[in-house]
């Protein structure tokens, strides 16, 4: 993968070199002042190369907005964003960062390489040049003559994501970039993101698909009403819920007794029964097993907090 000139001028102007993006005091209103819809309301966020973050939050928390502004799509309201020191939307004309964002669509009468060709040769010689190599990357040589009007929904995303990569940009920005795509497309997706990234490539997705981000994000920002309520890697947001899930059934006789002695335990939390089936949330699991068993539970299951949990209990209001 190639250096961009824009970084190189950004290293020689003394920006850290290692820092893709910037984010410092970010706020994107829209609407009156007096009404305004706070859509970005204070976002700080630094994200260095080759890092693979995905963007988590609710439908409205800001989290397309935030990318829209970091594509330079849009103009924050105050605050500020660099991309290797550059502002977003010089970065963007010099290819050194690249979306496949949900708005914007394809013109159905291209053929499927005509769309990528096109896109290319706005990049210059080095880009068309990549055209035959992204085309196999993305898994489009067998449609490559297809139009855009006969793809299929999946078929379209991956080759927006093709035109994301023509550029061969340092920074890949993908708004919700496997919807559409059946398993195996998602997993050959995600395959090719991750070798980038090993390469030095980052990436920033936002997905609702939350075992995507558990899979393939080592970095997981969670935002709501447009702040961020938690940045950490994936492994240590869920682990900072705190303790395993156990369920298991309860003993046909002498189940009260147990949950007694399930609420009286320190460290034990959120206690449910349904139906003589009960969860519970256990800081030391093991011993939480060993009482349930012990009491003639069975049919027992433990389970890791798992990032949907964890986004759960940050976006609640």
């Amino acid at each position: 993968m190639s250096t961009a000139p824009e970084t190189q001028t950004a290293a020689k102007r003394g920006a850290e070199p290692d820092l893709a993006v910037a984010v410092e005091g970010l706020h994107k209103h829209f609407g009156l002042s007096d009404r305004a819809v706070k859509a970005v309301d204070g976002v700080d966020l630094r994200i260095r190369r080759g890092e693979i973050v995905a963007l988590l939050g609710p439908n409205g928390a800001g989290k397309t907005t935030t990318l829209d502004i970091l594509m330079g799509l849009t103009d924050p309201s105050s605050g500020s964003v660099a991309v290797f020191g550059d502002k977003p939307g010089k970065a963007a004309r010099a290819g050194v960062i690249s979306g496949v964002l949900q708005t914007g669509g394809l013109l159905s009468d291209l053929t499927v390489r005509e769309t990528v060709e096109v896109i290319a040769s706005l990049h210059g010689a080095d880009a068309l040049g990549r055209v035959p190599e992204v085309l196999a990357r993305t898994d489009l040589e067998k449609i490559a003559r297809r139009r855009i009007a006969k793809c299929s929904g999946g078929e379209q995303q991956r080759v927006k994501f093709a035109l994301a990569l023509v550029a061969d940009p340092d920074i890949l920005v993908l708004d919700e970039p496997t919807a559409g795509m059946d398993v195996t497309a998602r997993r050959h997706f995600w395959n090719v993101m991750r070798a980038d990234a090993d390469a030095g490539r980052t990436i920033i997705f936002a997905t609702h698909y939350l075992e995507e981000a558990e899979q393939f994000a080592r970095r997981t920002v969670v935002m709501n009403h447009g702040v961020i309520v938690a940045d950490a890697p994936t492994a240590q947001l869920r682990a900072n819920l705190g303790g395993r899930t156990i369920a298991a059934t309860l003993p046909a006789t002498g189940g009260d007794a147990l949950m007694q002695q399930l609420q009286e335990t320190d460290g034990i939390v959120d206690l449910h029964v349904d139906a003589r089936r009960v969860t519970l949330r256990a800081a030391d699991s093991d011993a939480a097993a060993s009482a349930l068993l012990n009491a003639g539970a069975h049919d027992l299951e433990i389970a890791a907090p798992t990032l949907e949990t964890a986004f759960t209990a940050l976006t609640e209001d």
